[in-house]
């Protein structure tokens, strides 16, 4: 383990950065950024794709975060993004950085920004700009109200957002290839299952027996990484496999 793996576990962070290379899915990666965020008292985190000088809404440009639906659509219908100087630097630096909107001027409009996060007690936190191995630029975020991280809390976080960008990367390829496996017929028999049929009457509906129906299912399941059809069903579904 690195020296600051080690420094996170002397502080008493109940998981190590060695556990991310362990996360099978985007949920299991949610998990572990909650505990994390718990951990440094935080309130929020979010993982994203750098936005390009173009995108409007934040919503579209996220992985994963916690934020509440209520703030990710103030933001959005504020149109924040555009004025936004968190993103601003994050598209001109890599280097991490914090931020108070305390101490956010109106010419920027602070009380605006101060009034909407304000009330989700979300006042201060960091920017970990992030890269994956295809050279995607992102970053991730920790905010609440708790007093300004200290300069290791800093580097352990930047640690921790550098695996979890790359480990997001490695769920969305491993996704994209199951994808590819899967045949038409094991995308029919998900789909038909997501709709609440059984493997029989799944049968009648594409003109198999059930013996086959529940093959296909059974390998789709084992493409997909799953260990039952019903997982199966989950993950075509948060992928956008099946719809």
């Amino acid at each position: 383990m690195s020296h600051t793996g080690k420094a996170i576990e002397a502080r008493g962070f109940d998981g190590n950065v060695e556990e991310i290379a362990g996360l099978k899915t985007q949920f299991d990666v949610f998990r572990f950024m909650k505990r994390v965020t718990e951990h440094y008292a935080c309130r929020t985190f979010m993982v994203l794709n750098l936005p390009s000088a173009t995108s409007l809404e934040l919503s579209s440009n996220t992985v994963i975060t916690n934020w509440p639906a209520e703030l990710m659509s103030h933001f959005d219908r504020e149109g924040l993004m555009q004025t936004s100087p968190v993103l601003r630097r994050l598209r001109h630096s890599t280097l991490p950085f914090t931020f108070d909107l305390e101490t956010l001027g109106p010419e920027r409009g602070g009380p605006v920004v101060r009034g909407i996060f304000g009330r989700f007690g979300v006042v201060r936190g960091a920017y970990f700009p992030v890269h994956d191995m295809s050279g995607t630029r992102g970053a991730v975020s920790f905010a609440g109200d708790a007093p300004p991280f200290t300069r290791q809390q800093m580097m352990e976080m930047m640690y921790i957002s550098i695996h979890v960008f790359e480990r997001l990367a490695e769920i969305r390829n491993l996704d994209v290839r199951a994808t590819d496996m899967l045949t038409d017929r094991e995308i029919d028999c998900l789909n038909w299952t997501a709709a609440g049929k059984t493997s029989a009457e799944i049968a009648d509906i594409l003109g198999l027996s059930e013996h086959t129906v529940n093959h296909y299912l059974n390998r789709a399941a084992k493409k997909l990484d799953t260990v039952n059809r019903t997982q199966a069903v989950a993950k075509a579904l948060r992928i956008g496999l099946i719809k």
